[in-house]
This record gives structure tokens, C-alpha cells and sequence, in this order.
């Protein structure tokens, strides 16, 4: 039977449950269990995809074309487990599927309650698709508290219940506040976090405490006798150096054998970390650096680009060099006077990642433009690609006045929105001015590489499938333009009909795609196009 392993947070947010949920399932991994992770989010959005990065992050996209919050890339990216649809709940889906059936009438005239109706909801999403797993992490978004997670902590303590204490434990992450005045660590918000934890009917097994200081023999005691766990339940859990350190950590820190006890399993033999000793070792000790200037939108709040910044990680572990990035804002070189080639000389490489609106892009053309001219690699991811292709359409192909339409008119449209195309449930149809949300060309997509080109020597072969997140495309009917100007259109929709991937064959490395490749980049797995952007850049270092 699938156990499952319900995870919470307390005393304050941002503490890292998406994290130590992904490790906790690496760990179990190592075991030989097999594992997958859910995410129950309580906002009100049907799904994070029409909501601003500034305030969510990034959205994650799974091979479905199901948009999610970003703890599903740590759970990706740590389990090499593929995410789906069904890893990912919102209370706002939950209503939504409520709402839907009681207009048809399938309540059969039933008051339609939070309790049971919208319990049950959340408790179904949780036990379905698990034929095969061992455990089952379930991640509570938000906090202890909050009043817009009270049905999902309802529905957890009734799924203790209904599949019996030995088949569930419940961890919860808190945090242990270091006070600087009284030079001590303070265990009352844990304990207080805990109390309205059990207050809700949900007692915790295993205790991870979160703190900046190390946690003394004593506070471990003290947490255990007044939050009714045992010592070796409590988990003491500092700030990492690496996130990719964080499984090797929580396992000194007994955090599997905790877990496994709690189930009455006897942990038995040590896991198989040999993966995350090695990765350990490649951050640890590289053998030389790189410095990749990423001209982007959402610069303000890192979030924005977490898969991007861990697959340029990963990268640099295929290559044993530490990346260095540097944020850089694509309106930095729209002010008057702007050096543009003073912001990216220090670069060994750049890179323009995906985004949505006009602001920033003239920014970005003329970073595309710089690493064109200086011969610098330059890799451009979804609207990277497009910036690329309209900065070629104006400078080599004699466009002037090429743009997008998500801009707005232009007479020459060398990006423009998708209107129709295909996907595993056939053909799709979109119109401007119709709903955002959920409707962009969303998931794995495949594309045909050209025999001859760059691409198809890093894939290593020339059939690929890619997670795209767009709802505009370059031309196609320019084409013939673009490559008079240079610029290869080396991989394509397998109707011929899409641009996917565009490079200049005169150029160190020149690569956009239309894609999303970052979304599938492991530490244990660099994603090939990282993995060579990261060399060329490590070329260039050894040029200048």
C-alpha cells in the first residue's frame, strides 16, 4: 500500500518546505523506494499562469502542459521524477471542479459544504495515480494559520484517519529564531506553530527546525518534551551552502531514518548517495569560472528564473567551472547614453530567457546584437529567440522595421501570435483577445533537427521533444529572409509549420529556441544545450 508523507510549515513562510520535500524524496530514492511529490497551493487561481513573476515566481511546466508552482522543478530536478497535472492542486481548481458539478446537478440537491464536498475534493487529488509508488510527499503550501489552508489541513488530518496511522506521518518545518540581544535560540514559535498544528487535529511526527545557528543538545530536548515527539524526531536544519547540499545534510541530520521510523520501518542499510557526493564534489572543486550576463525582464526577484539559474548550475557541473551570473535588466540599455558594451565585455557569454511584454525587448535586441558583432555565445530561450530573430531581421536581412505583434501593428510581422496548431488532443485554436489563462502552446512538444546543424551534434541526434510556454512564434513565411541574413532555421515542428530552434553556423555559438529546454535540466542530468553554452562560454574565458 502507498504510504504517504504530509508536509506543512509553520511561524513563518519562505522556510523551504519545497525543498526539504524534494530532498526528504531523493533520500527515500536513495533507499530504493519509489517516490513522487505533490503541491497543494491555497490561492484562489485556477493556476499560477496568469500570475505576474514578481509576485509567484516562475511557473513551471510540466511535459502535460500543466502550469505550476516552482517547487515542482525542485522535485523534478532532485528525483529525476517527471511532474504531471495531477502533482499540482490550487484551492482555486478545487472550487472551480465543485462549481461545475453542482451547476449540472450532480449534488442531486445537496448543500454543497467545504466539509465534505471540498475535503473530499483535495482528499481524492491526493490518493489518485499512485498504482506503484511507496510514499506519497504531499506539500500544504503556506503556513500554519493562514485561513485559506484550513480545508487542505481538514482534509489531511481526515486522510490520517482513513488510511490509518500507519500509513501516513506528518512533518512539519519551523523555525528555531536566533535573538541576537538575548544571544540565544528561541524554541517558543516552534512550540506555539506546533500547538495550532495539534489544535487542528493534526499532531506531527517528525519535527525539521529551521535556524542560522546550530541547535543545541538541549533546545532539541526541550522541542521534543513540549511538542510531544522523540529527540531524534527533531531535525535540526541549517542554511546550506548549495541547495544541492541539502539531501547529504537532512541525511547526517537522521531526517530519512526519522521518516521511516515514524512508519515503523526499520531503515536498514545506509542509502545510495554516491549521485550527491559527486555533484557535492563538482560544486565544491571546479576547475575554473564563467561569467554568463542574463539580459532579462523579472531581474528583481531571482524566483522569476529559478529553473534558469539551476540549469546554468548544472552546466557549469557538467563542465567543472562555477557560473557566475550576472542579473542584468533589458531597460538598463534603453536609457539615453547607455554602454551597452561596457555592461556585457565582462561576459563570457550571454543569454536572453523568456518573458512577456514590450518592456525591456529594444534592450535585448541590442544585447543580440553586441554578441553577434563581438562573436560572443549567445543562447536565447523563447522570447530570447524571437529578440534574436528580429534583431537579425533588421541588422542582416534589411528588415528596418521588424517586430512582434505582441507589441502591437508592425508591417512586418516576424513574430506574430499562434493562432492554431497541433497538439496530442489535435488541433488547437486560439483568438486574440480570448482568455489568458491555460492558453498558450503549453507542455512537451517534439521537433525535427536539421542533419547539418549545431543542434543536432549537442542533442546527438535529430528528434527531440521540448516544454514550450508561449503564445507568439517567429514567421515562418520569413524564413527565406532570415537565412539570406545568416540565420539557420535548424529545427522545426514536425509539420514543417513552427520555428523551434534558429543559429548562425559563422558564429562561436549562436543557438534560440523557442522552448523552454531549462525546465527539464537535472544536477545529475545537464541539459545538453547548458551543458555546451557552458563550454563555449569556458572557450571564450580562455580568449580574452
Amino acid at each position: 500500500m502507498t504510504r504517504f508523507i504530509f508536509i506543512t510549515g509553520g511561524v513563518v513562510s519562505s522556510l523551504g518546505k519545497g525543498l526539504m520535500a524534494a530532498s526528504l524524496a531523493a533520500l527515500l530514492q536513495a533507499r530504493g523506494y519509489r517516490v513522487r511529490i505533490r503541491k497543494f497551493d491555497p490561492y484562489l487561481n485556477v493556476d499560477p499562469g496568469t500570475m505576474s513573476p514578481y509576485q509567484h515566481g516562475e511557473v513551471y511546466v510540466t511535459d502535460d502542459g500543466a502550469e505550476t508552482d516552482l517547487d515542482l522543478g525542485h522535485y523534478e530536478r532532485f528525483t529525476g521524477v517527471p511532474s504531471r497535472q495531477s502533482d499540482n492542486i490550487t484551492s482555486g481548481r478545487i472550487y472551480q471542479t465543485i462549481i461545475a458539478k453542482e451547476r449540472r446537478g450532480d449534488y442531486l440537491g445537496a448543500t454543497v459544504q467545504v466539509i465534505p464536498h471540498v475535503t473530499d475534493a483535495i482528499k481524492e487529488f491526493a490518493r489518485a495515480d499512485v498504482d506503484g509508488l511507496d510514499f506519497v510527499l504531499c506539500e500544504i503550501g503556506g503556513t500554519v494559520g493562514d485561513i485559506e489552508s484550513l480545508p487542505f489541513m481538514e482534509a489531511i488530518r481526515q486522510l490520517r484517519n482513513d488510511l490509518g496511522r500507519a500509513n501516513t506521518v506528518s512533518v512539519h518545518l519551523t523555525l528555531v529564531p536566533y535573538i541576537a540581544a538575548a544571544g540565544e535560540l528561541k524554541t517558543k514559535p516552534t512550540q506555539h506553530s506546533v500547538r495550532d498544528l495539534t489544535s487542528l487535529g493534526i499532531q506531527p511526527d517528525v519535527l525539521v527546525c529551521r535556524s542560522e545557528r546550530p541547535l543545541p543538545d538541549s533546545d532539541r530536548a526541550k522541542i521534543a518534551l513540549f511538542c510531544n515527539v522523540p529527540k531524534e524526531a527533531v531535525i535540526p536544519a541549517l542554511d546550506a551552502k548549495s541547495i544541492y547540499a541539502v539531501p547529504l545534510q537532512y541525511h547526517r541530520e537522521g531526517l530519512d531514518s526519522a521518516v521511516l521510523n515514524a512508519f515503523g520501518i526499520e531503515p536498514g542499510p545506509s542509502p545510495d548517495l554516491r549521485r550527491w557526493a559527486d555533484i557535492m564534489d563538482r560544486v565544491d572543486n571546479p576547475e575554473g569560472e564563467v561569467t554568463v550576463g542574463v539580459i532579462g525582464k523579472y531581474t528583481g526577484l531571482l524566483d522569476a528564473y529559478k529553473s534558469l539559474h539551476e540549469a546554468l548550475v548544472h552546466g557549469g557541473m557538467a563542465n567543472r567551472v562555477k557560473v557566475n551570473i550576472r542579473w542584468i535588466e533589458g531597460e538598463l540599455f534603453e536609457q539615453p547614453n547607455s554602454d551597452v558594451a561596457a555592461q556585457l565585455e565582462p561576459c563570457h557569454a550571454i543569454l536572453v530567457p523568456g518573458g512577456f511584454g514590450e518592456r525591456g525587448t529594444e534592450g535585448m535586441i541590442e544585447s543580440v546584437r553586441f554578441a553577434r558583432e563581438r562573436k560572443v555565445p549567445y543562447f536565447g530561450i523563447c522570447l530570447g529567440m524571437q529578440m534574436a530573430c528580429i534583431e537579425g531581421a533588421r541588422n542582416t536581412a534589411g528588415l528596418s522595421g521588424a517586430s512582434t505583434t505582441e507589441f502591437g501593428p508592425t508591417n512586418e510581422p516576424v513574430v506574430g501570435m499562434i493562432t492554431e496548431w497541433m497538439s496530442h488532443e489535435g488541433l488547437q485554436q486560439r483568438e486574440a483577445g480570448g482568455d489568458l489563462g491555460g492558453t498558450m502552446r503549453l507542455g512537451a512538444y517534439p521537433a525535427h533537427l536539421s542533419g547539418n546543424s549545431h543542434v543536432s551534434t549537442i542533442y546527438g541526434g535529430s528528434e527531440i521533444s521540448e516544454r514550450h510556454r508561449h503564445r507568439y512564434e517567429v514567421n515562418v513565411h520569413y524564413r527565406e529572409a532570415l537565412e539570406r541574413g545568416g540565420l539557420a532555421f535548424s529545427g522545426m515542428s514536425p509539420d514543417g509549420q513552427l520555428p523551434e530552434i534558429v543559429e548562425r553556423p559563422d558564429h562561436p555559438w549562436f543557438v534560440g529556441v523557442q522552448f523552454h529546454p531549462e525546465l527539464k535540466s537535472k544536477p545529475f542530468d545537464p541539459h545538453p544545450l547548458f551543458a555546451s553554452f557552458i563550454a563555449a562560454a569556458l572557450r571564450q574565458s580562455r580568449l580574452v
